[in-house]
């Protein structure tokens, strides 16, 4: 298996690739204080989300939602797409097919 390092995307935010296939990509993304931000974004991947802590506002084309610990959704291909901190915390994203960028 591969050790993938921990990457600084932003202030306060990390992201670690946990697995990955030409097909799929497994990653964590670490929030370390209130107001970090995910900036809006999108790419041709589908991306699912699974809140492992921490509480969120994401912003999936233009729609605002509030998610905490145990929440899961999908974000489809190209959806402008994005996240506040609300709580500190830990997402944990699938992509399909993998985020060749990423590596």
């Amino acid at each position: 298996m591969t050790q993938f390092p921990v990457v600084q995307t932003g202030e306060n935010v990390t992201r670690q690739v946990l697995a990955d296939h030409p097909d799929l990509m497994v990653v964590a993304f670490s929030f370390g204080a209130v107001g970090a931000v995910g900036a809006l974004h999108n790419h041709p991947h589908v991306q699912s989300t699974y809140v492992q802590s921490g509480r969120f506002r994401f912003s999936v084309d233009g729609t605002e939602t509030e998610v905490g610990p145990g929440d899961s959704f999908v974000v489809p291909s190209n959806a402008v797409h994005g996240c506040v901190c609300l709580e500190p915390g830990r997402l944990v994203d699938c992509f399909t097919p993998r985020r060749d960028d990423f590596l």
